[in-house]
């Protein structure tokens, strides 16, 4: 039982009931957060996050939305979106430094870095998520990902308190981490982040190819990014395509015609229409492969199997 009373106490006008999160999510679909509340800062995000564990109120983080499917039910907890999202660079031992709260735009990040002539960042300059996401769940594309890039990361640890996170502390693995790997155990305040000089043309240049890239590689329109890990040595993409899928609709969720590792929102679909589809996806993948997809999304409410 959410303590109503003890809620408004701590959080006051930021404490916002009965939020639709199909307009907080990118597939936009998703029921209602009992309890919805922004934080606006790294220092406001660590705040809230132990008034809730000491309170032992249960608590969903959302980011920008992606890489999550929330069920039509909602949650019957607290949603808390990060907006921390301060950015600044500084140079140490000669090299540049991104400072940035895990709020922030992983692209944004990558874009105020090209601006200032930083190389390293380019790869991440078309994904839609934050930079907590990114570093959560070792993000990549176009040949990079996170754990390339990470100098420390700032946790708010649930036993340990505030700590600071190498890359190789954070165990990183194929869009994993150990954070991942133990969820509820540690919240992302923010991360430094290493660069290089480089060229501001040639950055602009090869950000411009990947964006170019991605518009005729992938689907536009409301979806959650890339739903399933590619399996080692090979692609979801290509195993869903392989196995009859692309282009399969079921209800307003179709696998897009362009890339079919991705769902795509017609605009009517419901969260039980994407999970319907996961879970066609998987079963026929399986039969046909012997391959186990696992989705690379995550899950968030009450589901049926």
């Amino acid at each position: 039982m959410l303590d109503f009373e003890r809620l408004k106490n701590h959080f006051g006008s930021r404490l916002q009931e009965n939020i639709r999160l199909a307009n907080h999510t990118t597939s936009r679909v998703g029921g209602l957060a009992r309890f919805f509340v922004v934080s606006n800062s790294a220092d406001q995000l660590a705040s809230d996050v132990e008034f809730l564990w000491v309170s032992n109120i249960f608590f969903l983080l959302l980011g920008s939305g992606s890489n999550v499917l929330v069920s039509d039910a909602g949650v019957d907890a607290v949603v808390l979106q990060n907006r921390a999202k301060s950015i600044s660079f500084e140079t140490i031992n000669a090299q540049p430094v991104i400072l940035a709260e895990s709020g922030a735009n992983l692209g944004t990040v990558s874009r105020e870095a090209a601006q200032k002539s930083f190389t390293g960042l380019e790869w991440a300059s078309t994904i839609p998520g934050t930079l907590g996401g990114a570093v959560y769940g070792n993000a990549g594309a176009h040949g990079g990902e996170m754990s390339g890039n990470l100098i420390l990361a700032e946790i708010l640890h649930r036993e340990k308190g505030r700590l600071s996170f190498d890359t190789e502390q954070m165990g990183y693995s194929y869009r994993s981490s150990i954070l991942k790997r133990q969820p509820g155990s540690a919240v992302i305040l923010s991360a430094k982040l290493a660069l290089h000089h480089g060229d501001s043309a040639e950055i602009k240049a090869v950000m411009q190819a990947n964006a170019e890239k991605r518009r005729k590689t992938q689907p536009t329109g409301p979806s959650m990014g890339s739903m399933f890990k590619n399996p080692v040595g090979d692609y979801a993409g290509r195993l869903i395509e392989a196995a009859g899928l692309k282009g399969t609709k079921i209800g307003g969720v179709e696998i897009s015609p362009i890339h079919a590792n991705f769902m795509i929102n017609n605009g009517t679909a419901n969260a039980e229409e994407y999970h319907r589809l996961v879970l066609l996806v998987q079963n026929t993948v399986q039969e046909k492969f012997n391959i186990k997809l696992d989705l690379e999304i995550e899950l968030l409410g009450k589901w049926q199997d």
